[in-house]
């Protein structure tokens, strides 16, 4: 890269170029934008804003995801059904009836697909190339049309991912902005001249390591890459960026999408003078989660400008009634509160809360990231919870097979949505790195928790009739087949714990009263809901725990599930509970 400064225009420094005028834009972005236009000097820099929306009249029917249980997919890795080793949308369907609609289904009341957009795969799949079709090898627009059917018959919702923050620099809107200067889309990224003396303009560092700033030869400019360098970031400050965003928004969901998990949102909106950040003096809030770059990401990410991003998909979404946003911020709740619109109802009608997936399995960190999820989110929003997922070392490796049976209790009796990650049934544990390819397909070393669905004890698993595109982990020993002839199989249990959910209001909708001092290593946890009252119990250590329970005015409970054996009614007081035993008792 060249070592000079590099002088002329630089469109996307708004701060420097362009001033902000309100107009109504209600036919175009479905709401008010701010709209740029040239102007001599340093002015002020454009923005997205929206009006509030309520979700105060939104009938109950509407809010069908309150208290659901969504299944993650990652379609390259759940069934093939053309013999080609990798997944793909003819393959969902095929196994559909294991997640919905017979008496053996899973019970999940709705799926969230990974992407299956035409990508070059420098992310796998989070660097799109276009946002309104299907990529090749997993099928066809009509085959995702056949899967939202399918999907739809049984119960079941459907929900895309959506990546607006980036797309791949394959896309043609990068393709043509990064063509010349005076490019009519090179607004549409954020480009800037390099910094006095030569080099990137800010020191700001990408994700997955390195600066945030590619050199473009071609046209003698930076661009800016929150993730990849083949992940151009948006100008969300162009407000023809939102009303391009708003159209891939509606295009999905007039073919009857039911709503979208939004990747990485705290990264929509950057500072518009590319300001330095400074070095990390915070310690981290969420468990795992400090900054290895050594700096905090002030200036770069999660701005307070983003949430005028959130209220303007919102917006869009609302024109379509039951649709649901979830938002992906890896932020402690405090500040995911304000991605929930602080309960106004004009942000994300979910946010995952990822403290739970990253404490460790200690009784102290458990029951911090519980109580602070309870304790900071917004009233009238709801708590989401993962322990797993396409990002993350599945939750059996992180904390040890041996206890993904309490984890399963733990994850399906909180307040709120749970989201399971595909093979999280099971108990499918991270590819030992061994045994995966090298080079890796993930760059960032996600292979390992993104291996095939493990059907059954073929050699093959069951997932397709060729080798698949990652191994197979422990599929003799781990599978859907045997788990679910086996009545106390992990699987059985989640089913059980799902269909017992959906019974149960005080579980599907309930309050949330963390009860303190029952034992050492025991959480413990009242739901509420229409007179009924349920009492959770977990020992989450490796002795066994003599309870003392007061707060509950009851004196015994029947047990209504369990990862032992136990059945039946139980005094509470003095109830020994046995290493990693928990007990959902009704009083």
């Amino acid at each position: 890269m060249p070592q000079k400064a590099c002088h002329g225009p630089a469109p996307s420094r708004a701060a420097a170029s362009y001033t902000s005028l309100l107009i109504d834009c209600r036919t175009r972005c479905g709401g008010k934008v701010y709209v740029a236009v040239k102007a001599e000097g340093p002015v002020a820099a454009r923005s997205v804003e929206s009006a509030a929306v309520s979700n105060a009249s939104e009938a109950a029917s509407e809010r069908w995801w309150a208290g659901a249980v969504i299944y993650q997919i990652y379609p390259r890795s759940f069934a093939d059904s053309n013999g080609d080793g990798i997944g793909d949308l003819r393959g969902i369907i095929g196994r559909l009836d294991h997640l919905r609609a017979t008496d053996g289904s899973l019970g999940v009341d709705a799926i969230w697909l990974s992407p299956m957009y035409p990508s070059p795969l420098h992310d796998f799949g989070y660097d799109i190339s276009d946002y309104t079709d299907v990529a090749p090898e997993y099928g066809t627009l009509d085959d995702l049309d056949a899967l939202i059917e399918a999907c739809h018959e049984r119960g079941l919702r459907f929900l895309l991912d959506l990546v607006p923050c980036h797309t791949s620099s394959e896309h043609p809107w990068f393709v043509e902005s990064s063509s010349s200067r005076s490019s009519p889309k090179r607004d549409w990224y954020i480009w800037a001249d390099a910094a006095p003396g030569g080099g990137p303009p800010s020191n700001w560092e990408a994700a997955f390591g390195g600066s945030s700033w590619a050199w473009d030869d071609a046209s003698g400019q930076y661009y800016l890459h929150s993730f990849y360098p083949e992940q151009p970031d948006l100008n969300w400050r162009n407000p023809a960026v939102a009303g391009a965003m708003a159209e891939v928004i509606r295009f999905w969901f007039r073919r009857g999408v039911d709503g979208f998990r939004v990747d990485a949102i705290f990264a929509a909106i950057k500072d518009d003078l590319l300001r330095d950040n400074p070095p990390d003096r915070r310690p981290s809030a969420i468990p795992g989660m400090g900054r290895e770059s050594g700096q905090d990401p002030l200036w770069s990410m999660n701005r307070p400008e983003v949430h005028d991003v959130v209220r303007h998909l919102r917006r869009v979404a609302a024109e379509f009634p039951g649709r649901v946003l979830v938002g992906e911020a890896y932020l402690p709740v405090e500040e995911l509160a304000a991605y929930l619109g602080h309960g106004a109802g004009d942000e994300f009608h979910l946010a995952f809360n990822f403290e739970l997936l990253h404490s460790p399995w200690e009784h102290r960190d458990l029951t911090l990231a519980i109580e602070r999820s309870e304790a900071l989110h917004p009233p009238g929003t709801l708590p989401t919870y993962a322990i797993s997922n396409h990002d993350q070392s599945r939750h059996a490796t992180r904390w040890g097979p041996e206890r993904a049976r309490l984890a399963a209790v733990m994850l399906l009796t909180l307040r709120g949505v749970a989201v399971l990650y595909a093979g999280e049934e099971i108990g499918m544990l991270d590819a030992d790195p061994a045994i995966l390819p090298d080079p890796p397909f993930d760059r960032a070393n996600r292979d390992r928790c993104r291996t095939p669905m493990q059907w059954d004890s073929s050699p093959l698993g069951g997932f397709s009739t060729a080798t698949p595109w990652l191994p197979l982990v422990d599929h003799a020993a781990r599978n859907v087949a045997d788990q679910a002839a086996d009545p106390s199989s992990l699987l059985r249990l989640y089913r059980r714990l799902i269909a017992l959910r959906g019974k149960s209001p005080a579980l599907a909708g309930g309050t949330h009263r963390s009860i303190f001092g029952v034992a050492s290593d025991v959480l413990a946890w009242l739901r509420e809901a229409d007179g009924e009252r349920v009492l959770v119990l977990l020992n989450v250590g490796d002795a066994a725990r003599l309870c003392s329970i007061g707060r509950v005015e009851a004196t015994s409970g029947e047990v209504v599930a369990a990862t032992s054996r136990r059945t039946g009614s139980h005094e509470l007081n003095g109830l020994r509970l046995e290493p990693l035993e928990g007990l959902v008792l009704r009083l």
